[in-house]
């Protein structure tokens, strides 16, 4: 379809003002889950989710799944649960955040197949079925389709093609949020007695290994439309952020970034190197071989890599017929395009392994723990503010199943709060600040015809955090010196943000998405030079401190953006251990 224009001037700017109770911005599965729940536990109140897609194929489960990877099965118990989460982000987790999100990680799944996503059950049928620890395999092509109709079904208000930019704020408060619609160009005024962001994390801070130059600029592991926009608007209000040194990074296939769990937890195919040894059982035996931890897993190929013993595989010859047939099903159920590709390039699995790689890194709470500083109640430090998904820090090992959970546990929140507040007063003068800033990239192509494309920022951006702040094609490997240079270039760029152009809406909310990823990368470069230390291998390696120091950094790193001087404030705040046991041992 043909993209839309722009305003032509400042007073041709159409206005949508809309009041609401609860606003959701974000509906993948965090936002709809938290849609749900507000509008079960007070189907009176109005809730409204904003959307930069389109909630029936929107956020990280846009293509599908084909595994949950968190589930608490039978024999199983939430002390159980919170010790491997531990072990698995070497030691550093909010206990009482995983705690609470556990007590309720099985609703959202239970209640999912009773709306139609088929999920899998062992022989018996008393159980679904598993792949590792808390896995559980379904058929997920559809479960976003299906979770976005039963949101409609709620009765909730779905405003789709409409690019958050900004809260709302009073004082402190947030009490709504501003954005732009990607197909009207109309600017949405959206107040808000409480306002849960449930965005997603964010991709395209660094140049992927499969970015060419010319092409394949956003063939990424993780959902390329989500930009790290709801820790943008976060961070310009000064909220307060936490561990976003702690990167995905993840082992992927090969010129596909294409899910390797699938292959090497579903069907215990060992990652082996070009000599054919196994990496994870020769090298990595004292941290647990085959199920050391996802940061070990993740760096174990690069590692070999740069000493010499590349090109790795998962070792796929030793499958039979049947599991391979039964492979390539599960990827229809989430990457169908990788069926395509083997089927490409005619690659015989039994006969050739695949080829895996490091991809490049992410800030996703999801997997990780970066992301606001909530407390149990999913409340950030913003006042009116509740944040959920992949944009919530401090729960690693969420996934799909944790992400839904929070949805639960911050809608609670929200309406508990609702019940006690009223909307909150608009600032007009902030409104028309804000309109200037959203459409400045458009009126100056209008006024100028000439500045930096959203695109080029963008190149530069990731070459830049790739190069000098640890990215896949320095093997993760960071140091002092190197982030400092990408700090005063983060700086550079974003003082000619003034110079972004945009020839029609869609082109706007590139350039919007490039000024948000920039804001985040220099938080994400901050914690990494606080963090003198190397806590996970491959998500952060500090070359300059390769050890680990428990005494100074056994704690959370967190970040404040002060708005009055433009600073990153860095501080820490302390680990506290719930659950009894070794911290690294599940």
């Amino acid at each position: 379809m043909s993209r839309a224009n722009l305003p032509q001037s400042f007073d041709k700017i159409d206005e949508v003002r809309i009041d609401t109770d609860i606003l959701i911005i974000g509906a993948g599965n965090a936002g709809c889950f938290a849609a749900i729940e507000a509008k079960r536990l007070n189907p009176h109140l109005k809730v409204t989710l904003m959307e930069k897609a389109h909630i029936d194929r929107s956020g990280c489960l846009a293509g599908g799944m084909d595994a949950i990877n968190t589930y608490i099965k039978k024999d199983r118990t939430i002390e159980d649960f919170v010790r491997w989460s531990r072990s698995q982000a070497g030691g550093l987790i909010r206990e009482d955040l995983t705690i609470s999100m556990a007590e309720v990680l099985n609703k959202p799944i239970e209640e999912w197949e009773e709306w139609g996503m088929p999920i899998k059950y062992e022989e018996d049928g008393e159980e679904y079925k598993t792949r590792g620890k808390w896995d559980i395999t379904i058929s997920g092509s559809e479960m976003k389709v299906i979770l976005a109709e039963k949101t409609r079904q709620t009765g909730c208000e779905i405003i789709n093609r409409v690019v958050a930019t900004n809260y709302l704020m009073e004082g402190n408060k947030v009490i709504g949020a501003i954005g732009f619609g990607v197909r009207d160009g109309k600017v949405y005024i959206i107040r808000a007695k409480a306002t849960i962001i449930a965005t997603g994390g964010a991709a395209g801070l660094y140049k992927p290994y499969q970015n060419d130059g010319n092409d394949s600029h956003h063939q990424l592991w993780y959902a390329p439309f989500n930009v790290g926009t709801g820790f943008a608007i976060g961070i310009r209000q000064g909220a307060e952020m936490t561990t976003f040194e702690m990167r995905w990074c993840a082992t992927r296939t090969k010129d596909f970034n294409g899910p390797i769990d699938t292959i090497s937890v579903g069907y215990k195919t060992p990652m082996i190197n070009c000599k054919g040894e196994q990496i994870l059982k020769t090298r990595y035996a004292h941290l647990g071989g085959d199920a050391a931890p996802r940061y070990i897993r993740a760096n174990a190929p690069m590692d070999e890599w740069r000493e010499g013993r590349g090109p790795c595989y998962v070792d796929t010859t030793h499958m039979t017929p049947d599991q391979i047939h039964d492979m390539k099903y599960d990827y229809l159920n989430e990457r169908p395009s990788y069926v395509l590709f083997l089927a490409s390039r005619a690659q015989d699995l039994s006969k050739e392994p695949i080829e895996i790689y490091g991809s490049d890194p992410y800030i996703v709470g999801g997997h990780t723990a970066s992301g606001y500083w909530v407390d149990v109640k999913r409340a950030t430090t913003l006042p009116g503010l509740y944040a959920c998904g992949d944009v919530a820090g401090g729960t690693p090992n969420k996934f799909v199943g944790g992400c839904a959970a929070e949805g639960l546990l911050s809608a609670r929140a929200a309406v508990d709060y609702v019940a006690s507040v009223e909307q909150g007063i608009i600032n007009e003068e902030q409104i028309s600040q804000e309109k200037d800033r959203i459409f400045a990239p458009g009126f100056r192509h209008s006024v100028v015809g000439d500045g930096v494309k959203p695109r080029e920022m963008e190149e530069r951006l990731q070459r830049l955090m790739d190069e000098y702040a640890g990215g896949v094609h320095q093997f993760f490997r960071m140091n002092k010196e190197g982030l400092e240079y990408a700090l005063r270039n983060l700086k550079i760029l974003k003082d000619q943000v003034k110079y972004l152009i945009a020839t029609d809406l869609h082109e706007l909310m590139d350039a919007h998405e490039v000024i948000d990823r920039l804001d985040v990368a220099q938080v994400l470069v901050h914690h990494l030079m606080y963090r003198e230390e190397t806590r996970w291998a491959g998500w952060q390696t500090r070359a300059d401190f390769p050890e680990k120091n428990d005494q100074k950094f056994d704690c959370f790193v967190n970040s404040r953006y002060n708005p009055e001087t433009g600073d990153v404030e860095m501080f820490t705040r302390p680990y506290e251990q719930i659950i009894s046991g070794d911290r690294l041992k599940a």
